[in-house]
């Protein structure tokens, strides 16, 4: 287990969360348009819930969903992924999955950074906590934006034909381009050092 993760979270933390957008096609249909439409990235995009280890290998991809459903929703409707959650598990993810519910279930733990909820500053302990989610979160974004980088048909708007299941294909061509993306770069050096380097002045 990587220092960062023991420091903060000890052996607990079985996988880090996020989304992973791909620019996609602009449906022509007012419907499709509104379903792919992703407000964070002011495009259609398909999105992907992805799964990282502490270690920093790729555990868990989702099939592509329209831009515009939410990390919660995605989540909920990703039975392999919330199979493979056992008691004691902690999940580490952003501020919109609020999916303590589904992952209650089995007893695992979600960790999210601290909410305002209404209030108007966070509390000194509720920023330390922040902090340190932020600090161990952060390895999930550099792998993402690591993928993107090997491969540049994640960076590049997709074209219809990659939405399209092939032929007697149960997911999407996009599906199993990202797995195979995130199946190569599980094979480079890991991206999460296992011991913290100290700074000095």
């Amino acid at each position: 287990m990587p220092e960062c993760f023991l420091k903060a979270f000890g052996r607990s933390v079985a996988v880090l969360i996020d989304c992973f957008e791909v620019r996609g096609p602009t449906p022509s249909g007012l419907l499709a348009k509104a379903q792919t439409y992703s407000h964070y990235k002011k495009n259609s995009t398909v999105k992907l819930l992805i799964g990282i280890t502490p270690q920093g290998t790729v555990s868990y991809i989702s099939e592509a969903w329209g831009g515009r459903t939410s990390g919660k929703f995605i989540t909920e409707h990703s039975k392999e992924f919330l199979d493979k959650l056992i008691p004691g598990d902690v999940v580490l993810a952003d501020r919109g999955f609020d999916i303590g519910m589904v992952t209650g279930q089995v007893r695992a733990r979600v960790v999210t950074p601290a909410f305002m909820h209404g209030r108007s500053q966070l509390s000194a302990d509720d920023v330390e906590y922040s902090r340190s989610v932020a600090n161990v979160r952060i390895h999930v974004e550099r792998l993402i934006g690591l993928v993107r980088r090997k491969f540049q048909i994640l960076e590049h708007r997709l074209n219809f034909s990659m939405l399209q299941h092939g032929q007697g294909q149960p997911v999407a061509r996009i599906d199993d381009v990202v797995v195979i993306c995130c199946a190569i770069s599980n094979l480079c050096n890991p991206i999460v050092p296992m011991t913290e380097i100290s700074e000095t002045n």
